[in-house]
């Protein structure tokens, strides 16, 4: 926060402080005008008012926050820009990538300074990382019939995966359904774990520049045809002419690379699964427009023992014990 809020924050918390310090040593005081333990001559509802002090546990335990809070504002950050002396913050602030990342929980450590966050994930690597190891040692359909296995594979998919393939796997518009059978790179247990680890990028460039409008509309024709779908057949015939600069990727039949063992990962488009909708609309904004999707690599991010897992979880969806 810029300096003026800062201070700001810095005499508001102090003032009220120094307030509630100045009431709790008022009312040590006896300012009722009789003895202490005398009538004060007033009764409600026939219960009479004493002059009592406040109790003793009450004062104590009432100065002890106090001090609390004292001790609280100094040692940790959060009054305004102070940063505390205890040297402790609650994650590494600012940054904007892994390698930043990295960097941060180093130079922390150097200077001796306390990020909870990078405590708990050391704690955590040191008494879960001999599991996660254990279970990397095992094949992935081997880790298929693990009830544990599978269960700690998915609560790391939810807590890394669902954001974009949902918490049921099934995907949406422009994240892939990982329940089905459909695969653009492969679904064996070696090209899961691929995915995962390297993350992929998809390279479909736009083409109405190419084509122009009725290029890109009959292109669209040709490609929903190739579905079984009911289009404008000379649409469709003169998409099939041009279709020539698709096939290097989605094959001369349309099926893909899979299907031809290319690893470019382009959809087969005989088939009736769309990545990014089967309307007529959404398919011409894909080849007009291109799609450039792209899924992180998680190698440097979960380590290979966790990915490990998370494919195993992942070829389960697909593949019965």
């Amino acid at each position: 926060m810029t300096s003026f809020w800062s201070i700001w924050v810095v005499v508001l918390t102090l003032a009220c402080l120094v307030l509630i310090f100045g009431l709790l040593v008022w009312n040590l005081k006896n300012y009722a005008g009789v003895e202490e333990g005398e009538s004060c001559g007033h009764q409600f509802d026939g219960i009479e008012e004493l002059n009592n002090p406040l109790p003793k546990w009450w004062t104590y335990m009432f100065f002890a926050t106090f001090v609390w809070a004292v001790y609280y504002l100094a040692a940790y950050p959060g009054l305004g820009n102070w940063e505390g002396l205890g040297q402790w913050t609650s994650s590494n602030q600012g940054i904007k990538s892994l390698a930043e990342s990295k960097q941060a929980v180093i130079d922390a450590k150097a200077a001796g300074k306390t990020v909870q966050l990078d405590v708990e994930m050391r704690n955590a690597d040191e008494k879960f990382g001999p599991l996660f190891e254990s279970f990397a040692k095992r094949d992935i359909p081997d880790l298929v019939g693990d009830e544990k296995a599978l269960e700690i594979g998915q609560r790391l998919f939810s807590q890394n995966c669902a954001q974009c393939h949902g918490s049921d796997a099934r995907g949406g518009q422009g994240y892939p359904n990982l329940t089905d059978t459909d695969w653009l790179y492969g679904g064996t247990p070696a090209k899961i774990k691929e995915s995962i680890l390297n993350g992929r990028n998809a390279q479909m460039p736009p083409w109405h520049g190419a084509l122009g409008d009725q290029g890109v509309k009959e292109m669209t024709a040709h490609v929903l045809s190739l579905s079984g779908r009911k289009v404008n057949q000379k649409d469709a015939k003169a998409g099939e002419a041009k279709f020539a600069m698709c096939s290097a990727c989605h094959g001369a039949d349309g099926k893909g690379s899979f299907a031809h063992n290319l690893p470019f990962g382009a959809p087969d488009l005989t088939d009736k699964v769309w990545l990014y909708g089967g309307s007529q609309r959404a398919v011409e904004d894909s080849i007009a427009k291109g799609r450039a999707g792209v899924m992180p690599a998680w190698k440097e991010i979960l380590g290979e023992d966790k990915v490990h897992l998370i494919s195993a979880y992942v070829y389960s969806l697909s593949n019965s014990k």
